[in-house]
C-alpha cells in the first residue's frame, strides 16, 4: 500500500477521536437490535479506515490514557476535575475499539504517569530523527506545539469538510503567533476550560495573541505586569503563579519512557476473520463490505497473513511498567529494583536499630527519608525511617506505634545529628525537617538536600525524586501507587501496607536520594552553585518550615462579615444589571449573557466575536473592550470581580483553619521559579488582591494572637536599587543616596523640568520607564502602558538612557556576557542558563535577552530577602523571641510581634536593610497592627 522508502508515521489520539465520534451521532445514535449505543466505534473506525485509504501510512499507532495519574495530577489537583462523567456508551466502545485495533495488528500504546499527548509527542519526535514524517491525528489544536517541518497536526474532516493538514505555517496562522512554541504561552494564558486548567481570568486568544506580540513569552508577560495598562495589568500580575501553573500543565511532555520501534509501528496486513467477527457482533454490515474492498480481498481466506478461520484473538492491552517489572532487561533502558543488585534490610526491633547507629558512626554522609502516613506534617504520622549511606543499600527502620516511644527510640539519633562532621542527605529536607521536629527531635545543621541542589544547577527543570532518578541514575523507582493506589479519596495508607513492601520502597528512595547527592555535589562546583545552596537554599528550610507550621491567624468573624456585605453588593449590581437587561437571567452564564447582550441589547454591533463552539464569546477581554458601550457591561465587571473574590478568599479561608492548631498554614515552594523568588499555595498568598479596596480589605482577616500584634516589614523598591547598584549608574546611585522621590527625579531629568514642576503623570510616566526599562518594554509597549504617544515614548527611552548611561551599559554587557557564557548570574552567583541567546529566531533571542537583562535583578532580590528572613530567623529562636515570622509574599516579610517585644520592629528594620550592602542604601517600610491591613 505504500511507495517504498515512503515514511508516514500516523499516531492516532484515541480519546479524543472516540469523544469525537461520539457526539458527532449525539442526535442521532447508531443503536444495534440489542440496544447497544455503537456511535464511538463506527466513527472512530471510520476515521481509521479513511486515513489508511487515503493517506496510505506505512507506519500508524494508536495511543490511550491510561487510568494512572501523572504529573499533572499531582502538581494540580483540580486537573480535568470538572470534567463531567464519561459517556457509558464510551466506556463500552473502548474494549471493542481495541479488540478492532488488536485484530488488525496496529499498537495499542498507553504509558502510566504520562498522558497520550506525552506519549505521542515523545514517540513524534523520536521518528522524527528517524527519518519519518509524522501525523498528529487529532482534533485537539494543543498539539500545535510539537509542530515542525517534519511533524504535522492531522485533523480528520467531519461535516462534509475535508481533512486538514497543520504544518508550522498553519498553526502559527490559526493562533496569530509567531512561532510554534508559543501555542503553551498563549494555554498558560487563556487556559482550558475543559481540562480545568485556569489560565489568567478574562485573557483569550485575540488579548493573548496580542501580548505575545509584544513580550515573546508568558514569563515575560509576567515579568511586566507592572508595566500593563489597566485592569489587564492588575489581572495578570495576580494571577503569575496560575498562569505558570497553568503553562506547565498545557506543555506537552516529549520524555515519556517509550521506544519508537519502527518494526512494531509498521502497518501490517490484518487478521481479516478476528475483525469480521467483532464487526459482526456490533452488526457493522457497511463497514464489513468496506473493509474487504479497502484490502482488495472478497473473503478472509484471500487474505494475505490471515489466520485460520478457526482462530480466534484476545484483546491485548499493552503495559509498559508491567514489562518493565517482569524483564530482566526492560525496553526502556532504565534500570529498576527487579534488575539491580541492592541490599535492603528491615529493621523492627531497638537492638537493630541500635546497631545501625553504631554502623552510622563511621560514615560522614548518610540519607534520611521519613515515612508518614500524610503529606500534610500536621496530621502525619511518622511510621519509619529509612536510611542509607552506601549505593545500593538501604535500611527501614519500623518504629512502634505509640508516640512516646516513638520519640525514645528517635533520641537515639540525636549524638549523630550533633556530629557536626557528618552531612546528612534527604530529598525535599523541609517535610523530613518538620516531621522530625514534631517529635521534638534536635535536628542536624549539616544537610544536603538534592531537591534543593537540582534547584540551583538547572532551576527550569522538574526536581521530582523519581523524575531525577531516571534522568541521572537511568533507574526508574517502585511507584508510590503501586503500593497505596492511585491518588484520590480511595487512595489508601502507608500504615497499612506490608511492611516488608514498605520496606523496599523506602530503602530503596533513600540509597536513590544517596546516589543523587554523589551526581549533583559535583555538579554545583561546576556550575558555580555552591554558595547560594550552602548559605542561602539549605539554611532557608528551617525558617520556612517553622513558618508553615505556626501558620497565621485568621478573623472568621471578619470575613463572615465581609461575605455579607459582599454578598448585599452582588445583590445590588444584580438587580441593577436585571433592570438594565429588562429580565432576570442567569448572569454567570455566558450562553445568557451572551443572549442579553448580543441579541437583546445589541451592545458592540451587529458583529459580536464568537467562542470557536460558536457560542457568544463574553471573556472579560471582550467587555473590557465593550465598557463605554453600554451601562450593563461595567456592572457585570463588578458583578464578576466581587463574586470572584467571595468565592476565591472571603468564603474560601475559613474553609482552610486547620482543626487542630485554628490557623491557616500556607505551604511555601522553594523550588519553582526559575527566577530565585518563594511561591506559596494554599492559599497563594501572591495572588490575594491588594489594588482594590475590597482587596485590600482581605488582609484585615489576617489577625495577630492575643498577647501579639502584626508586623509588615517591606523592601521599598528593592529592584530599582539593585540595578542602580549593580549597573554602577551615578545619577541613579546618587538619586537614591540623597532619598529622593526616585520617580519624580527620573520625571525630572528625563522631561527636563525642575523636580517641583515635576507633575503626577510626568511622575507616572516615569514610573512606567523605570519598571518597564530591565524588562525591556519597547515604545510601543511604553505607549500602551502609559499616556505617551509612541514617539513620545521612544523619545523618553532615549532620554532615559541619556540620563542614566550606566543602566544601558549595564543592559548591552549582559547580553554580552550571556552570550559568551550562556548564562547570567545574580549578586551570589545563582545563574540562569540561556540556551536561546543564540537562536536565529529573533523573537526567541529577544526573550533570551531580556531574561538576561532582569533576571540578575529579580535573582538578587529574592536571594537579599531570603538572607534577611534566615539572619532574622535565626537571631529570634537564639534570642528565644516570642516574636515570630509569619509570612513572606513578594518583598514583604509578615511577623506576629509580643507586645512585650515592639522594640523588635528597628531591630527586624535594621536586619534587612543590612542583608546586603551595595553602594545604594536598602530600605525597609515598617508598620504594626491588629492586622495586616494596619500594619501595611
Amino acid at each position: 500500500m505504500t511507495a517504498p522508502g515512503d515514511k508516514k508515521l500516523f499516531l492516532l489520539d484515541a480519546y479524543a477521536l472516540i469523544f469525537r465520534s461520539y457526539f458527532a451521532f449525539a442526535k442521532n445514535p447508531r443503536v444495534t437490535s440489542t440496544g447497544m449505543d455503537t456511535s464511538a466505534i463506527f466513527g472512530f473506525i471510520t476515521t481509521l479506515l479513511d486515513l489508511i485509504q487515503s493517506e496510505k501510512p506505512s507506519h500508524l499507532a494508536v495511543v490511550f490514557d491510561t487510568d494512572a495519574p501523572t504529573q499533572r495530577h499531582i502538581d494540580f489537583t483540580e486537573y480535568k476535575a470538572h470534567r463531567d462523567e464519561t459517556p457509558e456508551a464510551i466506556k463500552i466502545a473502548v474494549p471493542y475499539i481495541k479488540r478492532i485495533l488488536e485484530a488488525m495488528h496496529i499498537p495499542v500504546l498507553g504509558v502510566d504517569g504520562y498522558e497520550a499527548d506525552d506519549v505521542i509527542g515523545t514517540l513524534a519526535q523520536k521518528a522524527e530523527k528517524e527519518g519519518y514524517t509524522v501525523y498528529m491525528v487529532t482534533p485537539d489544536k494543543d498539539f500545535g506545539q510539537l509542530v515542525t517541518d517534519n511533524i504535522l497536526i492531522y485533523r480528520p474532516g467531519r461535516m462534509g469538510n475535508p481533512n486538514e493538514v497543520w504544518g508550522v505555517k498553519e498553526v502559527c496562522e490559526k493562533f496569530d503567533i509567531e512561532r510554534v512554541e508559543q501555542v503553551i504561552d498563549m494555554l498558560g494564558m487563556m487556559g482550558d476550560a475543559v481540562d480545568n486548567i485556569p489560565g489568567i481570568p478574562g485573557v483569550g486568544e485575540k488579548t493573548a495573541a496580542k501580548l505575545l506580540k509584544e513580550y515573546g513569552t508568558l514569563e515575560n508577560v509576567l515579568e511586566n505586569a507592572s508595566s500593563i495598562k489597566g485592569k489587564l495589568g492588575e489581572k495578570i500580575a495576580a494571577a503569575k503563579e496560575q498562569a505558570l501553573l497553568s503553562k506547565r500543565l498545557a506543555t506537552i511532555l516529549t520524555d515519556a519512557p517509550i521506544e519508537f520501534d519502527e518494526k512494531r509501528f509498521q502497518l501490517d496486513p490484518p487478521d481479516l476473520n478476528a475483525v469480521e467477527e467483532v464487526f459482526k457482533e456490533l452488526e457493522f454490515r457497511t463497514l464489513t463490505r468496506r473493509f474487504k474492498e479497502l484490502y482488495g480481498v472478497k473473503s478472509a481466506d484471500d487474505m494475505p497473513g490471515s489466520n485460520s478461520p478457526t482462530s480466534s484473538s484476545e484483546p491485548i492491552q499493552l503495559n509498559l511498567f508491567d514489562q518493565i517489572d517482569a524483564t530482566a532487561s526492560n525496553p526502556l533502558g532504565r534500570k529498576t529494583i527487579r534488575d539491580t543488585d541492592h541490599l535492603y534490610t528491615l529493621i523492627s526491633d531497638i537492638q537493630g536499630f541500635k546497631q545501625l547507629l553504631k554502623v552510622l558512626e563511621n560514615h560522614a554522609e548518610i540519607c534520611i527519608d521519613t515515612e508518614t502516613t500524610s503529606l500534610d506534617v500536621l496530621d502525619a504520622q511518622l511510621i519509619g525511617i529509612a536510611i542509607s549511606y552506601r549505593a545500593h543499600t538501604g535500611y527501614y527502620i519500623q518504629l512502634p506505634e505509640k508516640e512516646d516511644e516513638i520519640k525514645n527510640w528517635l533520641t537515639l539519633f540525636e549524638p549523630l545529628f550533633g556530629d557536626t562532621s557528618k552531612t546528612w542527605i534527604a530529598q525535599n529536607w523541609k517535610y523530613d525537617y518538620a516531621v522530625l521536629k514534631k517529635y521534638g527531635i534536635h535536628l542536624p545543621v549539616k544537610v544536603f538536600d538534592t531537591m534543593l541542589a537540582h534547584y540551583v544547577i538547572n532551576p527550569d527543570a522538574r526536581h521530582n525524586m523519581d523524575v531525577l532518578s531516571e534522568n541521572y541514575l537511568n533507574y526508574a523507582p517502585i511507584s508510590i501507587e503501586s503500593l497505596i493506589g492511585k491518588k484520590g479519596a480511595g487512595q489508601g495508607n502507608m500504615k497499612d501496607v506490608d511492611i516488608h513492601l514498605v520496606a523496599e520502597y523506602s530503602a530503596e528512595d533513600a540509597d536513590i536520594t544517596f546516589q543523587l547527592a554523589q551526581v549533583f555535589k559535583p555538579m554545583l562546583t561546576e556550575r558555580g552553585g555552591e554558595k547560594v545552596f550552602y548559605n542561602v537554599e539549605v539554611p532557608l528550610v528551617p525558617v520556612l518550615a517553622d513558618m508553615e507550621m505556626i501558620g497565621v491567624k485568621i478573623d472568621i468573624t471578619n470575613l463572615k462579615n465581609q461575605s455579607k456585605d459582599i454578598e448585599e453588593e452582588i445583590g445590588q449590581i444584580e438587580n441593577e444589571i436585571t433592570s438594565l437587561a429588562g429580565e432576570k437571567f442567569n448572569i454567570a452564564s455566558p450562553k445568557q449573557l451572551g443572549e442579553i447582550l448580543f441579541e437583546k441589547l445589541k451592545v458592540g454591533g451587529s458583529k459580536p466575536k464568537k467562542t470557536k463552539t460558536g457560542q457568544y464569546a463574553t471573556g472579560e477581554d471582550v467587555l473590557q473592550s465593550l465598557a463605554k458601550e453600554h451601562p450593563i457591561v461595567p456592572l457585570i465587571l463588578e458583578y464578576r470581580q466581587l463574586t470572584k473574590l467571595k468565592n476565591t478568599y472571603i468564603d474560601t479561608l475559613p474553609q482552610m483553619i486547620h482543626p487542630k492548631t485554628g490557623r491557616i498554614h500556607t505551604s511555601f515552594n522553594q523550588a519553582v521559579a526559575a527566577t530565585g523568588r518563594l511561591s506559596s499555595n494554599n492559599p497563594n498568598l501572591q495572588n490575594i488582591p491588594i489594588r482594590t479596596e475590597r482587596g485590600r480589605k482581605i488582609r484585615e482577616a489576617f489577625i495577630a494572637e492575643d498577647g501579639y500584634k502584626i508586623l509588615s516589614a517591606d523592601y521599598s523598591q528593592i529592584e530599582l536599587r539593585i540595578i542602580a547598584a549593580i549597573s554602577g549608574d551615578e545619577a541613579m546611585i546618587q538619586a537614591f543616596r540623597n532619598g529622593e522621590d526616585i520617580h519624580a527625579a527620573t520625571a525630572a531629568k528625563v522631561f527636563g523640568v525642575p523636580l517641583e514642576k515635576v507633575t503626577k503623570e510626568m511622575r507616572s510616566n516615569a514610573k512606567t520607564v523605570n519598571f518597564g526599562i530591565i524588562y525591556g518594554v519597547s515604545a510601543f509597549g511604553l505607549s500602551q502602558q502609559s499616556t505617551l504617544t509612541r514617539q513620545e515614548a521612544s523619545a523618553v527611552i532615549e532620554a532615559y538612557f541619556k540620563t542614566y548611561p550606566g543602566i544601558k551599559a549595564y543592559m548591552e554587557n549582559q547580553v554580552k556576557k550571556a552570550r559568551e557564557t550562556g548564562y547570567v548570574e545574580t549578586i551570589l552567583g545563582r545563574r540562569r542558563y540561556l540556551p536561546d541567546i543564540e537562536s536565529r529566531n529573533q523573537v526567541v533571542r529577544g526573550q533570551a535577552e531580556r531574561i538576561a537583562i532582569n533576571a540578575p535583578i529579580q535573582g538578587s532580590a529574592a536571594d537579599i530577602i531570603k538572607l534577611a528572613m534566615i539572619d532574622i530567623h535565626r537571631f529570634l529562636v537564639e534570642k528565644a523571641y516570642k516574636t515570630r515570622m509569619l509570612l513572606q509574599v513578594h518583598d514583604e516579610l509578615v511577623f506576629e510581634i509580643h507586645q512585650d517585644e515592639l522594640h523588635l520592629r528597628e531591630e527586624i528594620k535594621r536586619r534587612m536593610e543590612n542583608a546586603w550592602h551595595f553602594a545604594v542604601p536598602l530600605v525597609a517600610d515598617t508598620g504594626i497592627g491588629d492586622n495586616w491591613l494596619q500594619a501595611h
